[in-house]
């Protein structure tokens, strides 16, 4: 599947905690609870240099109230390039139920040790925590274990924590995620719809548009666009700052170049025949949410399509926004 030779630095989790609370509800948005809550519990390990970068990046949390009117979704996230991809679910567990998600460590911040050395340290924090902040009736903080985490290898999951137990001799690389996927790739099945599994944001401008029922005709998201916002993606995770997509297109072979832009000039002849887009959850990032359908996916799509899924696209990717399947 993946299209390119040089893949882009990605590990993947996937999280598994086990409720260990007689009844649990989690918010509309859990990516974002637990973006501020393991965010927050981050800074208070870390020493205060290492810290100050995290507790700037979660300054956009502060004073925010989800339930107020109008009140616009924070900017916020961590200070490396992370996605936290929560399964879609229901919002209510008991005792023993498991919640999976999928934390995804992208760019430079692709890196084992740092998510063993801190990110799983404050995922036990949190577990176990009575801070006020967080520990009220019902909520999901000081309420479960970390069952398991498992890291991805192409399409197959290897076991990274069992049963609450870590396997240290284990080292999950950042390229890992991309052996095998191009084997898996079925250039025979036919795609024709795609789902939006998550609120998405294609827009320049970015940020909800109150009142407003029904997607504007250019923001309707066309097989063009999304790989367009593919490009975007990955321009923001080549290695450095301040990239532009010309940078992109020049760490690209000749032939990866020239397959890349023909998908482009495909995609762009394959119009969306029905959309079924309605406004995202008020709580939750993201401009829409819903299915389109097209007249059909070109097999020679499907690879850029399978990786913007992958990676995210558009706004707030940290908190899960911009990711599909294809059917």
């Amino acid at each position: 599947m993946y299209p390119f030779t040089s893949p882009i630095d990605l590990v993947r989790y996937l999280v598994v905690w086990r409720v260990n609370g007689s009844l649990v509800w989690l918010p509309e948005c859990l990516s974002a609870e637990v973006s501020r809550v393991l965010g927050a519990t981050i800074v208070e390990r870390l020493p205060t240099r290492e810290a100050a970068p995290w507790r700037k990046a979660l300054a956009p949390w502060d004073g925010y109230k989800a339930k107020e009117k109008h009140a616009a979704f924070p900017q916020a996230a961590w200070p490396i390039e992370a996605v936290l991809f929560v399964y879609p679910g229901k919002r209510t567990y008991g005792q023993g139920e498991l919640i999976p998600w999928e934390l995804k460590l992208m760019g430079e911040g692709a890196d084992h040790g740092l998510f063993l050395e801190v990110i799983l340290p404050a995922m036990e924090a949190a577990a176990t925590t009575s801070d006020p902040r967080w520990y009220h009736q019902n909520s999901l903080w000081g309420r479960f274990d970390v069952y398991a985490v498992y890291a991805a290898r192409g399409n197959h999951w290897e076991s990274v924590v069992q049963e609450g137990k870590l396997d240290l001799g284990y080292h999950a690389t950042p390229v890992q995620w991309t052996e095998g996927l191009a084997s898996n790739a079925n250039s025979e099945r036919l795609y024709d719809n795609l789902t939006w599994l998550t609120p998405f944001d294609l827009s320049p401008a970015g940020g909800k548009t109150p009142g407003r029922k029904k997607i504007p005709a250019n923001q309707v998201p066309t097989l063009q666009k999304i790989l367009q916002a593919l490009v975007a993606r990955m321009t923001d995770l080549l290695p450095g700052k301040h990239h532009t997509p010309a940078d992109l297109w020049n760490s690209l072979g000749e032939e990866e170049r020239s397959a890349l832009q023909q998908a482009i000039e495909d995609a762009a002849r394959i119009p969306v025949q029905q959309s079924g887009i309605s406004p995202a959850p008020r709580d939750w990032p993201g401009n829409w949410i819903g299915t389109q359908s097209f007249s059909f996916i070109p097999p020679t799509l499907v690879p850029y399509l399978e990786l913007a899924s992958i990676l995210h696209i558009g706004k707030q990717t940290h908190f899960g926004c911009g990711t599909f399947s294809i059917t």
